[in-house]
């Protein structure tokens, strides 16, 4: 391929179109794969999704998978890096309404920004290893801070690990820490990264292309994220598996072809770039047949699965019928004890937050170093006839 060489044509029918599809640049970090679904640096990412998170995000920073000596000092340096969180770095989240004051993505993106001014370095390595390891302490203060609980909140322990601290931070033990360990990790993993185009990841660099620090950029990056029509997704999509509230698969037809009637979204179907089901879901359903394969919630997603696809083939507008990740992640959050769907996108959010950074970091190193230029697309102007006053 050369410089002169045509990737892509555009037509009238591409304006207005959200950019969907139109090649515009390079990734490195992961690519989805229509029917295979997302990769990271080349690996299907069913391969990783039992690792330790942490080897999981040197893969993308580094395009290759650590090895014992590296994976212990990566760790060692994010325990180090979340220590060294400057004193009062987070109090500005005290000052908000406790409660149901804005929503918890709401808090996050100010979280964020709030951990920027109190210490960005401008350097985009340090900024995005400070932030990646200073998220859990971040998540635990929102969910306990909104909650009503800020003396509830255990001293941060980053030795234990990335979501290990996280459940510490919140108070959990025994039993039911492994359980939510488990199932965070899973999804943690599989959130991490999906592909350069998406709304959040393409905001977060877009900003990040005007050199804007890292902690600004991932913040924008987090309230592209926050949309119903992007990451909000999982919440919508748990509400609307409470609201078929029944396993039977005669009622979930029924309600499905209700919605389809009424011209209102089936939540969990569907994906912009996927044509077969997305392999979190089933990665996701399938865990959820070993954590909670009696709860009632996962119950209507495992008839859904079965249900809807063949229902959303007979409306031949829909390209893909098939489950998408929101289909079983609401569900599994649920069971493990996090009962408020509003949340459900932080978890997204602080996932997302290490795939972008090393995105941005692949973006600041690109041209042999002179980085991506500013993003810039055109618009073409319509309906302004030239005019002046008179």
């Amino acid at each position: 391929m050369t410089e002169d060489d045509s990737l892509f044509t555009i037509t009238e029918g591409h304006l207005d179109s959200g950019m969907r599809g139109i090649p515009v640049g390079t990734c490195k970090t992961s690519f989805v794969d229509p029917i295979e679904g997302v990769h990271y640096v080349g690996y299907p990412v069913e391969d990783l999704a039992n690792l330790e998170e942490e080897d999981v995000i040197y893969l993308l920073m580094h395009k290759r998978l650590p090895t014992e000596e590296e994976s212990e000092a990566f760790r060692t340096e994010l325990a180090h890096r979340a220590m060294e969180m400057p004193t009062g770095a987070l109090r500005v989240l005290e000052s908000l309404t406790t409660g149901s004051s804005g929503h918890p993505m709401d808090w996050l993106s100010m979280g964020i920004m709030a951990l920027g001014a109190a210490d960005t370095t401008g350097d985009v390595r340090t900024d995005s290893m400070n932030l990646i390891a200073r998220m859990p302490e971040l998540m635990a203060r929102i969910f306990l801070l909104r909650g009503g609980k800020k003396e509830n909140l255990q001293p941060s322990k980053p030795e234990l690990g990335l979501v290990e601290n996280f459940t510490h931070m919140l108070g959990m033990t025994g039993e039911e820490a492994e359980r939510m360990n488990r199932v965070l990790r899973f999804f943690f993993i599989l959130h991490l990264d999906h592909g350069g185009g998406n709304l959040s990841t393409f905001t977060g660099k877009a900003v990040a292309s005007g050199r804007a620090t890292v902690y600004a950029s991932i913040a924008s990056a987090m309230n592209a994220l926050s949309g119903p029509l992007h990451g909000r997704a999982n919440q919508a999509c748990l509400e609307f598996v409470q609201r078929i509230g029944t396993d039977d698969p005669d009622e979930i037809e029924s309600f499905v072809r209700a919605e389809l009637a009424a011209k209102r979204p089936i939540f969990g179907f569907g994906h912009g770039v996927l044509r077969a089901e997305d392999p979190r879901a089933r990665l996701l359903i399938g865990l959820g047949a070993e954590v909670c394969p009696d709860d009632e919630n996962y119950r209507i997603v495992k008839t859904l699965r079965e249900v809807v696809p063949p229902i959303l083939k007979e409306h031949p507008k829909i390209k893909n019928p098939y489950p998408n990740v929101d289909l079983g992640s609401g569900s599994l959050l649920h069971a493990i004890g996090f009962r408020k769907p509003e949340y459900y996108t932080t978890f997204f959010g602080w996932a997302r937050v290490a795939g972008i950074c090393a995105q941005i970091m692949d973006e600041r190193n690109a041209r042999d170093g002179r980085g991506t230029p500013i993003y810039r697309p055109k618009y073409i102007p319509i309906n302004q006839p030239h005019r002046r006053l008179e």
